[in-house]
Parts: structure tokens; C-alpha cells; sequence
């Protein structure tokens, strides 16, 4: 990880920084399809009417990342739905990559949550006192009749009223652990799947002041300070009103997953010696480097993605915001990014060390943050490989998908085996990725950048023709596929 990083594609990247540097708003990148016509329709449905008595309180430990976390919990309102349980606010398992304890209180505004839902689900913020004993520390010492250990993945409702209602009718408490992807995606009723996506899309909202510093880093993107300004050591301090009469600028949002994990668990090689950090649970795989390169199964570098941006017609004009958390090598790895897109910033670029104060070191909260930029950017770039079951874009853009489906952004999308690599390029607001995803695109990329000899411009041809029949469009749900990464038809009306 220490080690001194050098270009890995030296000759693209001279060429790139070579090309001259262009008024991006007038590209096309910026420019979004047609409205398709298809708008959110919760409100219009009469769900049934929450019972009196509950038949029991209902606790979920969720793991996993920010994005496992909120499909867990909107899956659990659902299963508390099914069994006419009250639901416990979930307890959130220590990450063990990034050691971060936050609770889900410390990130989200759960009396937002509890009100919206307040019609939908009994939802409590804590169990009383009678079962104060049903503890994460209770379960983990031994087998206890009231834990659901073995739900399968994607179960029915059915399964729950068979082997989790006696459970609560019986002790009137069950814990599900693990909960993450423990309920289907289909052959559910209507209110079920539009609670789902009003937990996700509606209720679900960070605490204020993820949403204060989030919307501080949005201004200062907008309406970044003048030459005079920047030399202040305080310019981050101005007023939200000064820049009013400005122009607001568009930027881009690249969520760079390149961490520890991420690499080490692709196999592939980045320069670095993994083994001191992983201490052997990371195992080598049966595929060189190189094979694993050219099957499309490594995680593109922030150099690579760099190189991909500016192929697709980015150039050093474009105000790139980096969400991310550490990256694998630190500063020297994403320096070739940094050359691309100078105008480049991030959380510690455009906040105060006292406006970071209450996110310093927590994980959850830091990706939060980058969550709610996200949300707001013109144009947002994922990356990331990791855990997407049931997801196939990042956590940020599902939430615009939903609530502004009416502008239509393009979409660039590599598929690889059993993860999946995202480069999803959107337009002032989200929408979905396509669903017939060529799973040859990551490959195609390995192998450009395998070919040493390839020139800038046989290198831009390559992803121009790859993507040219790339551009997002509202894509249905088909079956087994995600209800929260493709709501429509389920949760969403022909306008």
C-alpha cells in the first residue's frame, strides 16, 4: 500500500492530458433523454389499516454497508407489515472492515421514519423493559428459541407467517439475524411492495446534520469561490446567500471504491503486498493477474476510471466531486485522477475540520454525506464492485430514480461475473440502469487496457462504440430482480 505508485497506462494518459480542454456544458454528456413519463404513485393506493394489537415486537440486526443496511430495514418494515408486528429500530452490526459502531439513530431521522409510517407499521425506538434480556450479546452466547437464525434468502411471506409468527405469538418477541435479502421480490401484494418503496424512497431520511453539511458541500460546489476568495483561509465560512447571483455550475459525482477490501478481495494485483493486512483470509486465486484482467473480474483503478472519463468526453473543465471513503494507496493512487480533473474535491476540500467534527472517523456517516451529494449532483459516476444482490447501481442514485423519474439521464454500465463494476453517468436526476447489460463490456475494458500499444484515439473509438447503444431508459422489473433499483411497475404509474 505504501509502495510508490506509478501510471500503470503512461502513453493514454500523456495523450489524454494532451487533449484540449472544451466548454463541457455544451457536450451531450450533459444533455438528458425524454421524459418517459412514469411518476411515483404511493398516495394512490389504500393500504389496510394498522391493527390495534401487534402480535409482538419484532428486532433485525442488520450488517454490511450503508446501502445492505437501508435494503434490510425497508425490508424488515415490510416483513413487520406481514406479521402485524411492532418493529424494533434495528441494531447495526460493527462494520469489520471500517470498525464503525454508529447506530442507525446516529445516521437516520428515525422520528421522521416513525411518523411517516406511523399509519403503515408500529415502530418503537426500543424494546421495554420485560424484554430488555433480548440483546445482540443474548444471542450471540447460545441457541435461543426466540432468534430466526436461518431465513432463507429472498423467502416468501408465507415462510414468515409459518416459522416467524408462532415464534412471536409464543414469546411476543423475535429477532432475525442475519436480515439482510430474507424477503422476495416477488409474488408479494401490492401494499407490501409499495411500503417497500415508501420506507426506501420517503420515509428513509439522513439526521439534520448529514443534511445541513450535504447541502453546504452542494453550494460550494455550485457556486465555487472566485480567485480572490479561494487565497482566503475562510472563504469555506461565506454565507449560502452571497453567491445567489452567480451562475450555479454543474459537477459531477464519482463514487471511487478502491479501498482495501475491494482490492484485495478481487485477486488482482495493484502494486501492493495485501497479505500483511488480511493476514491470510484473502485467497489467491486460480487466474493471473493478467487473465483476471482480461475476463473483466478487476476493479478499475482511479487512474483507469480517469482515462474512461475523459474517452467519454470529460475533460479538465468538469468539477469532479470524489465520494469515497480511503482509498488504497492514499493520495499518490488517485493522483493521475487528480491531473485529468484538477477542479477535483471532496468532504475535507470543501468543509471546515469543525463542520467534520460529528462525522470524523465513522464510516457510515462519512458515506452518508457522500450519499446526499450524490443525490444533488448533475451527473453521478459509480465505480464500486462490491455486495449488489439485489442492487445493481450504487446506494446514491435510487432515491432520485424514484421521486424524478421525469428527466431521463444516460447510463454506462460493465457487468463482470458475480460482482458487478458501474460507470453510471446520469443527468440532474437519476433514473435506472439498463437491464440488458452485455456482460462482455468489463472484459472489453481489461482487454483495452491490457494492449500497451493501443493509441488514445483507437482507445476512445473502443468506448465510444461500446456504449453507443448504452443510453439509460426506464427499465421494468422483471422477476427476481430488485424492487428498490427498479421500482417501476410496482411502485410507480404511467403519468
Amino acid at each position: 500500500e505504501w509502495n510508490v505508485i506509478k501510471p500503470r497506462h503512461l502513453s493514454l494518459l500523456r495523450s489524454a492530458l494532451e487533449g484540449k480542454s472544451s466548454n463541457g456544458e455544451k457536450s451531450d454528456l450533459w444533455t438528458p433523454l425524454a421524459d418517459q413519463g412514469w411518476r411515483p404513485c404511493l398516495e394512490s393506493v389504500n393500504t389496510p389499516s394498522l391493527p390495534q394489537n401487534s402480535e409482538g415486537y419484532l428486532q433485525v440486526f442488520l450488517d454490511g454497508g450503508l446501502n445492505q443496511q437501508r435494503m434490510g430495514l425497508c425490508d424488515a418494515v415490510a416483513v413487520a407489515k406481514i406479521l402485524n408486528a411492532t418493529l424494533v429500530i434495528p441494531y447495526l452490526e460493527v462494520n469489520p472492515v471500517w470498525q464503525d459502531s454508529s447506530s442507525f439513530m446516529d445516521i437516520y431521522d428515525v422520528d421522521r421514519l416513525i411518523n411517516v409510517l406511523k399509519d403503515d407499521v408500529s415502530i418503537v425506538k426500543e424494546l421495554p423493559d420485560e424484554f430488555s434480556w433480548s440483546t445482540r450479546e443474548y444471542y450471540a452466547t447460545a441457541i435461543r428459541a426466540t432468534r430466526i437464525k436461518r431465513a432463507p434468502v429472498h423467502a416468501s411471506a408465507n415462510w414468515y407467517l409459518e416459522n416467524v409468527l408462532p415464534v412471536l405469538q409464543s414469546y411476543g418477541i423475535a429477532a432475525i439475524s442475519p436480515c439482510s435479502h430474507r424477503l422476495s421480490f416477488d409474488n408479494l401484494p401490492s401494499e407490501i411492495q409499495q411500503l417497500r418503496c415508501k420506507v426506501n424512497f420517503k420515509a428513509l431520511v439522513f439526521v439534520p446534520h448529514i443534511r445541513a453539511l450535504g447541502d453546504a458541500i452542494v453550494h460550494r460546489l455550485r457556486y465555487p469561490p472566485g480567485e480572490t476568495e479561494a487565497l482566503s483561509s475562510d472563504y469555506l465560512r461565506v454565507t449560502t446567500d452571497q453567491n445567489d447571483k452567480q451562475r450555479p455550475q454543474k459537477f459531477v459525482v464519482l463514487h471511487l471504491r478502491f479501498d482495501k477490501d475491494t482490492a484485495a478481495h478481487s485477486a488482482c494485483d495493484f502494486g501492493g503486498y495485501r497479505q500483511t493486512i488480511w493476514g491470510g483470509r484473502v485467497l489467491n486465486s486460480q487466474f493471473t493477474d493478467e487473465e483476471l484482467r482480461s475476463q473483466g473480474r478487476c476493479p478499475l483503478t482511479p487512474e483507469e476510471i480517469g482515462l474512461l472519463l475523459a474517452a467519454l468526453g470529460f475533460d479538465n473543465s468538469t468539477r469532479l466531486y470524489l465520494a469515497s471513503h480511503k482509498v488504497y494507496g492514499g493520495e499518490a493512487r488517485i493522483s493521475t485522477l487528480r491531473e485529468l480533473f484538477p477542479l477535483m474535491e471532496n468532504k475535507k476540500s470543501l468543509a471546515s475540520s469543525e463542520e467534520r467534527a460529528r462525522i470524523k472517523g465513522k464510516a457510515s456517516l462519512l458515506a452518508a454525506v457522500d450519499y446526499y451529494v450524490g443525490m444533488h449532483s448533475d451527473i453521478f459516476v459509480s465505480a464500486s464492485p462490491g455486495n449488489m444482490h439485489n442492487a445493481l447501481p450504487g446506494i446514491t442514485y435510487r432515491y432520485r430514480a424514484f421521486h424524478f423519474a421525469a428527466t431521463v439521464p444516460k447510463v454506462y454500465m460493465w457487468k463482470i461475473s458475480n460482482n458487478y463494476v458501474q460507470l453510471q453517468c446520469f443527468y440532474n436526476f437519476f433514473l435506472f440502469p439498463s437491464a440488458s447489460v452485455n456482460e462482455h463490456d468489463m472484459a472489453l475494458l481489461g482487454q483495452l487496457f491490457l494492449n500497451k500499444n493501443i493509441t488514445w484515439l483507437e482507445f476512445r473509438q473502443a468506448v465510444a462504440e461500446g456504449h453507443q447503444n448504452r443510453q439509460g431508459q426506464l427499465k421494468l422489473r422483471k422477476p427476481k430482480q430488485s424492487i428498490y433499483t427498479y421500482p417501476a411497475p410496482d411502485c410507480m404509474c404511467r403519468a
